[in-house]
């Protein structure tokens, strides 16, 4: 085993031996020749039990050497279906989808199945390959192997790791001239016969199949493929930097049933349903058949084009037409911790305008930070407190202070910190609708909805109740249908309602992070379905597009699209009003009264949305 490699990557195609020729034979050596401890994590934990049951547990009783080792036939606290230990080491078969599996134990070869179905945020806390990678960092010579099928251009994990690799392809010898190459699907021909008409292929003849060499036009029948492939080598196409990446696709598979003559077939089938306007069975030959993703064409724009739209004007200014000042957090306890803050302004018609978008450094666990010396030091809330709660200055020189803040309360790490930042910050502030808030991504459901009352807090031991408090729950499919999807804010010019305004002096990665997510089909157990859901970009981080999110729930919790043009005037009217007694007092709102930052100004709603 090269000791250079800390990564090996295999973006594939189905039928390639992947799991019978690789993770089987890693396993087996592991326990009879290494010895040592092994994950081995599938998308779901029934996915785990028929790899041991179909798989692994039939491989052992099938080797003498293994059978010795590892008693399939008892089971016990030492040896269960998701669970070998045996001398000098362990083996563990865990779901994706359970965060005490995944994050529980440590070990020293980590293993990914289909790591495009694998949970990209398990429980908020995370993509689940980045949480098992964490559990090989206390051995030096710690192993990750990833395999698995492609699947949507844009979202598809397995694409992004292969990224980082060294990107080798399996070059072969062409049998006349000699001249090596890879495998591609366009070099598969096959004749056509303009008298034929069968109901399934047409005109087609793929029984005719044969590859064809890009260097000397020579056809080769599928003994000759196959006779090339085993002389043939890995070349390498991006620089090596500890990742070992393969790429092979279901022409370099032996099986029967991906001859030359079978996939041909597969292919002229669907290409008549893509004709129709049914791209299912094509999605699935680029998948498993070419080991490629399919370029789902959504219309979103890229980050690069959105960033060209920004608008010249600086932060912490609320610009002419905003007059609701909203907020979103995003808690975040990774690199030791931040806090990810968007203050946006609404206005008429809900057109907005992008006050601050920026990040807190700090632990969120840390509620009373010290120094070396013992002293007490601003924690991350404390630095929270002083970017919401101070007035901000409108273009036109009034104040507005925050109206409302949703904050991300779903990471069960963090939940009691918000919460109690939540309590806290409602007693010191009772004019701002301060919601402690969770995702819920069913498609159709609002954007805001009042939550249940909290009729007992003494005898449920829920974290959410033991503080007194009602957690809205964020309608996030259609919040980012509405800015981000098709047809959705994102798209419209100029000014006018719905028009989502953002300065061009953001920081440079806002775009790119408001772009984080894609609304392409379901995906589950390899199959796609009919549903359309929100998918992460791997390998982008998406606090900004949640945190718009947020601010917009804040928005809807304020009512701002159900406001009148009078009620707009009026408050414009109260605003600018209040700017005007204070220029004849000849200073600014000050946040130093004794702690109550709520009596320099009054929001529109004079009644908090709990009393």
């Amino acid at each position: 085993m090269r000791s250079d490699v800390r990564r090996g990557v295999c973006k594939k195609s189905a039928q390639v031996g992947w799991t019978q020729a690789v993770i089987l034979n890693f396993l087996g050596w592991l326990v009879h020749i290494r010895r040592g401890t092994a994950i081995v994590m599938f998308p779901k934990a029934g996915a785990a039990t028929a790899f041991n049951l179909e798989k692994f547990e039939p491989m052992v009783e099938g080797t003498p050497e293994l059978a010795e080792i590892i008693p399939t036939k008892s089971r016990s606290k030492n040896v269960t279906q998701l669970f070998k230990n045996f001398i000098g080491g362990f083996l563990k078969f865990v779901g994706s989808n359970s965060i005490a599996d995944v994050k529980s134990t440590s070990a020293r070869f980590l293993i990914v199945e289909e790591p495009d179905d694998c949970n990209a945020n398990l429980r908020g806390q995370g993509d689940a390959i980045k949480l098992l990678d964490e559990r090989g960092k206390s051995y030096r010579d710690s192993l990750l192997l990833i395999g698995g099928t492609p699947s949507i251009k844009g979202v598809s994990s397995m694409d992004d790791e292969f990224a980082k690799s060294n990107q080798c392809y399996w070059y072969v010898p062409c049998p006349d001239c000699g001249e090596f190459q890879p495998l591609r699907w366009e070099q598969v021909l096959w004749q056509k016969d303009e008298t034929r008409h069968d109901p399934i292929y047409g005109h087609h003849l793929p029984d005719t199949a044969r590859y064809c060499c890009e260097h000397c036009g020579s056809l080769w029948s599928d003994t000759q493929k196959n006779a090339a492939i085993r002389a043939g080598k890995a070349v390498e196409t991006a620089p090596f930097r500890g990742v070992l990446g393969l790429a092979l696709n279901e022409l370099y598979s032996q099986m029967h049933d991906s001859r030359l003559q079978r996939l041909a077939e597969k292919f002229i089938h669907a290409t008549n349903k893509l004709k129709t306007g049914d791209a299912s069975e094509m999605i699935v030959f680029f998948n498993a058949t070419l080991g490629e993703s399919w370029e789902f064409k959504d219309g979103l724009t890229n980050a690069e084009e959105l960033a060209e739209r920004g608008e010249d004007y600086p932060p912490m200014e609320i610009q002419r037409g905003g007059l609701i000042l909203t907020a979103g957090v995003d808690v975040q306890t990774a690199d030791g911790g931040r806090l990810a803050v968007t203050m946006r302004a609404y206005g008429r018609g809900e057109e907005s305008w992008q006050v601050q978008w920026t990040e807190i450094p700090g632990n969120p666990l840390d509620l009373e930070p010290r120094d070396d010396n013992g002293n007490r030091i601003a924690s991350v809330w404390d630095k929270l407190d002083r970017l919401l709660f101070a007035p901000v200055r409108h273009v036109d020189g009034f104040y507005v202070r925050t109206s409302a803040v949703s904050i991300d309360s779903g990471d069960g790490n963090t939940s009691d910190a918000v919460y109690s930042w939540v309590r806290s910050r409602r007693k010191k502030h009772p004019m701002v609708d301060i919601m402690a808030i969770k995702g819920h991504k069913t498609p159709g459901v609002e954007v805001f909805s009042r939550p249940k009352p909290v009729l007992d807090t003494t005898h449920d031991n829920s974290r959410a109740k033991r503080y007194g408090l009602r957690v809205f729950m964020v309608g996030v499919s259609k919040a980012k249908d509405l800015l981000i999807g098709a047809n959705g804010r994102l798209s419209l010019d100029g000014v006018g309602p719905g028009r989502f305004h953002f300065s061009r002096h953001v920081r440079s990665d806002y775009c790119k992070q408001l772009l984080s997510e894609r609304k392409l089909p379901k995906r589950v157990n390899g199959q796609y379905t009919d549903e359309m859901v929100w998918q992460k970009v791997p390998g982008v981080r998406n606090e900004a597009l949640d945190t718009e999110v947020y601010a917009l729930h804040a928005a809807r919790a304020r009512k701002v699209h159900l406001m009148s043009d009078s009620d707009w005037a009026r408050l414009e009217q109260e605003l600018r009003q209040q700017g005007l007694f204070e220029s004849s007092t000849g200073k600014e709102p000050s946040d130093d009264d004794g702690g109550n930052d709520d009596d320099d100004f009054e929001p529109l709603q004079a009644t908090s949305m709990y009393d």
